[in-house]
């Protein structure tokens, strides 16, 4: 994976060569049409919300229109091959996320390896999530729940978005990292768990926090702490999973990425934009409503975060022999 983590920046930092290419616009003339943002996830979702929102800035940014583009399935492996077998023009992007780390080794068999294949253009945003329990459970406290669950192994059911969804891997690093064993139930959606969860059907979910926060302060669940390194501005008085579980992290992130040999300058002008609009007291407010906060940087950087967690989740995917749906 160290090999993994070298190859992709050297990619993120080597897409200049492209711009040699006498048939790319530049940057200048760019856009010159409309762009295709393709998010692999069904609409309604954090990732197409996400698109929508910084498709919006471009457009009225760079006077074309950024057009979202719905291609759900296979855990966003089908968004994310056709924008890898797109032109390197920068009129075909990606809003790439957590699975798009995960499917490198969650997959077998994939038609193109992300690593190799996409240049990261910028992050946009991190989204904290959150544990929550049934209020049947008897715990209020991280050290509670780990107790209880090592008292009880096998008991208390774990309920995801889906088998390599990012509330899936959040709760097999806990697992892996607190030494509990939680029975794991995939769902086609944080929708359908959370109903469940409500219903006392599971005991558990790790859940990203927008559509969670009214749950919590009307009692009809319990959260016990937030997974990103730091405490989340949108449920402040929660301590972090880290302070209990020295290490652990997790979050749902996104950013924008783009075929290989797309050219550095176009590369560099949407990177620029987007920090622009994640900077923007608008743009930030809307984002902070689902849950999102601003993830900066330049397209190594992204590219070094996409490195890092592809390395990470492949350890919780080899240790917890998690396998596709």
């Amino acid at each position: 994976m160290k090999l993994v983590r070298r190859k992709f920046l050297e990619l993120a930092g080597g897409v200049a060569a492209a711009a040699a290419f006498p048939q790319f616009a530049s940057a200048d003339d760019y856009p010159a049409r409309p762009v295709r943002i393709i998010a692999g996830f069904a609409a309604g979702g954090g990732v197409d919300i996400t698109a929508r929102l910084i498709g919006q800035w471009l457009a009225d940014r760079l006077g074309q229109s950024f057009v979202v583009e719905n291609r759900a399935g296979a855990g966003g492996n089908i968004g994310t091959e056709a924008v890898v077998n797109a032109a390197p023009d920068g009129y075909t992007l990606l809003l790439a996320t957590v699975p798009n780390a995960v499917n490198a080794s969650l997959y077998e068999k994939l038609k193109f390896d992300f690593i190799r294949d996409i240049a990261p253009v910028a992050g946009i945003i991190r989204v904290p999530m959150v544990i929550l329990l049934n209020p049947s459970v008897p715990a209020t406290t991280v050290p509670e729940f780990i107790a209880y669950a090592k008292a009880n192994p096998g008991k208390a059911s774990m309920a995801s978005a889906g088998n390599g969804s990012a509330p899936h891997m959040a709760g097999e690093l806990f697992k892996m990292m607190a030494g509990v064993n939680l029975v794991h139930v995939p769902y086609r959606g944080q929708g359908q768990a959370l109903t469940d969860l409500l219903g006392g059907d599971v005991q558990v979910l790790f859940a990203t926090t927008p559509g969670t926060t009214d749950y919590i302060r009307t009692g009809k669940l319990r959260a016990l702490a937030v997974t990103t390194a730091v405490r989340a501005d949108v449920l402040p008085e929660l301590p972090t999973v880290a302070d209990f579980v020295p290490g652990y992290e997790a979050s749902q992130w996104y950013g924008l990425a783009a075929p290989k040999n797309t050219p550095a300058q176009i590369v560099d002008r949407l990177n620029r934009e987007i920090n622009a609009a994640i900077a923007d007291p608008g743009m930030k407010a809307r984002l902070a409503a689902i849950g999102g906060e601003p993830l900066p940087g330049s397209p190594a950087e992204f590219g070094r975060l996409i490195a890092e967690e592809t390395e990470k989740w492949a350890k919780v995917v080899r240790a917890a022999g998690i396998k596709p749906e």
